[in-house]
């Protein structure tokens, strides 16, 4: 699944007209870098969640040449928040363990590519959710404080208050749909989920290979079309 419903607010006034998933990096919609990274990855088919500016998200992935297909889940009517959204749509996205990703998801691949080492990390007995962590420090347009440490098994523990933690969430994760059970009937964010899953140890997560690129805000993307132009060199 990838997410692509959110208005992009720190992303005015380019999101006036235009969703987030839209914008371009490097010549490329942001939905577009994702949806390559999952076409490499083996994926053939992507739930696609959508509430702002519907019409042109949809028109786009109409128009994408090739790669896996697209499925619509509709929150026109409301917008259902990170949690809310996958939990609409897991009738879409059927039993089995799945990828989920941001549409601004986006990061320079190092020497495996990441969505192949994140699958050959699951473990369907260990885990309700893995995450794919980049390096707080070595994260392109991110600024933040982090968000987890994490264990040598993986495993993850939130980062406490008033100090730094060394990995961020980078948007790309492993769920299965169990993790889902229970889950409130409301918009909620996927962090309601996240906490809960270190409560009972299944939440993990994975250090990514390469640099993450965190696309946020309009100034975040001439760093990212800047390192890309740097890594192609």
């Amino acid at each position: 699944m990838m997410l692509a419903a959110g208005r992009g607010k720190r992303m005015r006034p380019l999101t006036a007209t235009v969703p987030k998933p839209l914008i371009e990096v490097r010549g490329r919609a942001l939905i577009d870098h994702g949806l390559d990274a999952l076409e490499k990855a083996g994926v053939e088919e992507v739930v696609v969640n959508v509430h702002y500016l519907p019409s042109l998200v949809e028109a786009h992935l109409r128009r994408r040449p090739s790669g896996p297909a697209t499925v619509i889940s509709d929150e026109r009517e409301q917008l259902l928040d990170t949690g809310g959204g996958i939990a609409r749509a897991l009738p879409l996205i059927g039993p089995d363990p799945f990828f989920l990703l941001n549409s601004d998801s986006f990061w320079i691949e190092g020497a495996r590519p990441n969505l192949h080492w994140l699958a050959a990390s699951w473990d369907d007995s260990a885990m309700d959710a893995l995450l794919l962590l980049a390096p707080t420090v070595r994260s392109v347009g991110y600024h933040g404080v982090g968000d987890f440490r994490m264990d040598p098994n993986g495993a993850l523990r939130r980062r406490p208050e008033r100090d730094v933690a060394p990995f961020v969430y980078s948007g790309a994760a492993i769920l299965h749909p169990r993790f889902f059970d229970d889950c409130p009937d409301v918009p909620f964010s996927l962090n309601v989920l996240f906490d809960r899953a270190i409560e009972t140890g299944r939440l993990y997560g994975v250090r990514m290979d390469g640099l993450w690129l965190h696309v946020g805000t309009p100034e975040a993307i001439g760093e990212a079309e800047m390192m890309i132009a740097d890594s192609a060199a």
